[in-house]
């Protein structure tokens, strides 16, 4: 990890980052010796959490709701305001909602959308016209799934929103490559634990019986990968999907009683 660890001077941007990943995410840009602009739904969490890590010189936390676009812009134009322009930004921020597609409410539908495409969207697009502004030939990576390419009974919205949110990722790609914007995703192994989305202890322990490799991801499987897409050691990667998930989403070691709708 010593060849692109150092990132003295960056300025990182992480959604989401009261989750587990997003913790784990924090962790590794702090280690790297990072500015850092934490954002999330939990203003308090937030808070509480900004106050036990070190966000650099000129770090600073900013709480947003990514459901909402006037939230979201108040957000950038933060960043703009410190920083001019940020160099990483990581769209980590998801929810992982179940419910059967005959159950769940259009409501619920666009929640899931807002939050795991619309709001990397914005994100991306205006802090993108940030680096623009400011000459940074900056990286922004997408917190992906492999549920964007194995599809999964009552989690369909989600399945849905990581493949567009991969779409999405290639378009941005394609774009900003004539400003020298870099635009990847990375799809990190399963991580028991949300802020915003809980899971079963049946639920955890089946998912990691079926991992090929055996095991649940560890901070160190997310912070090589992240670590890597944000530094110079990537400069000639954009529009990539970089999977850190051991295996689990080419194919599972368990085959699981598929759960039924009670109709």
């Amino acid at each position: 990890m010593d060849f692109f660890s150092d990132l003295s001077g960056k300025r990182v941007v992480v959604t989401g980052a009261c989750g587990v990943v997003g913790r784990w995410i924090v962790d590794a840009f702090v280690a790297a010796d990072a500015e850092l602009c934490l954002t999330d739904a939990q203003e308090a969490e937030l808070s509480a959490y900004a106050g036990e890590v070190s966000l650099g010189t000129g770090g600073f936390a900013h709480p947003a709701d990514l459901t909402d676009e006037a939230s979201i812009e108040a957000l950038i134009t933060e960043i703009g305001r410190r920083w001019g322009a940020a160099d990483v930004l990581v769209n980590n921020a998801g929810i992982y909602p179940s419910g059967f597609l005959l159950d769940i409410s259009t409501a619920e539908f666009d929640r899931i959308f807002s939050v795991n495409l619309r709001a990397p969207f914005i994100l991306t697009r205006g802090i993108a016209r940030q680096m623009i502004e400011k000459g940074i030939k900056g990286s922004v990576i997408n917190i992906s799934s492999g549920a964007a390419r194995k599809m999964r009974r009552t989690v369909v919205p989600y399945c849905t929103s990581k493949t567009a949110l991969d779409r999405l990722t290639k378009g941005f790609a394609i774009e900003l490559a004539e400003f020298g914007i870099r635009v990847n995703a990375l799809e990190p192994g399963f991580a028991a634990g949300s802020s915003v989305s809980s899971l079963t202890d049946e639920h955890i322990n089946n998912t990691i019986a079926a991992i090929p490799l055996g095991r649940p991801s560890s901070p160190s499987d997310v912070a090589n990968g992240l670590l890597y897409l944000a530094s110079d050691a990537s400069s000639y990667v954009t529009g990539a999907t970089l999977t850190i998930d051991g295996g689990n989403s080419i194919g599972s070691l368990a085959v699981h009683q598929a759960k039924k709708h009670p109709l």
